[in-house]
């Protein structure tokens, strides 16, 4: 069996910040919401808080951070991915509960 990993990621409490590591990386992840625009942001931060990229909106089946260049962002694919097949969009009423913030790296399970 496969699967790609998940942030769980409590929408009721948000804004949030919280640590994270990706191989020897150690990092700091931020999540807003916009309620005007109805969509959810992402910040990313080294381990001392300072920000490497900001405000990064997360768009449903696209990689955060895409568009930018900068040896402190992790070499890790973070994707907004609905796996049941629900929804194809990332907002409050789907964020959390259907769709979630993937690793996308597809790990086998052989166990």
């Amino acid at each position: 069996m496969s699967y790609r990993s998940k942030f769980d990621i409590d929408v009721s409490n948000i804004p949030q910040v919280f640590s994270t590591s990706f191989g020897n990386t150690a990092v700091n992840i931020g999540i807003n919401y916009n309620k005007t625009g109805d969509f959810y942001t992402v910040d990313l931060f080294d381990i001392q808080n300072k920000p490497i990229i900001t405000g990064e909106k997360l768009i449903y089946g696209k990689r955060l951070w895409r568009n930018s260049v900068d040896e402190r962002i992790p070499a890790v694919d973070l994707v907004p991915l609905d796996e049941s097949g629900k929804s194809n969009i990332c907002n409050k009423e789907t964020f959390g509960k259907t769709v979630f913030l993937f690793i996308d790296t597809v790990v086998e399970d052989n166990g």
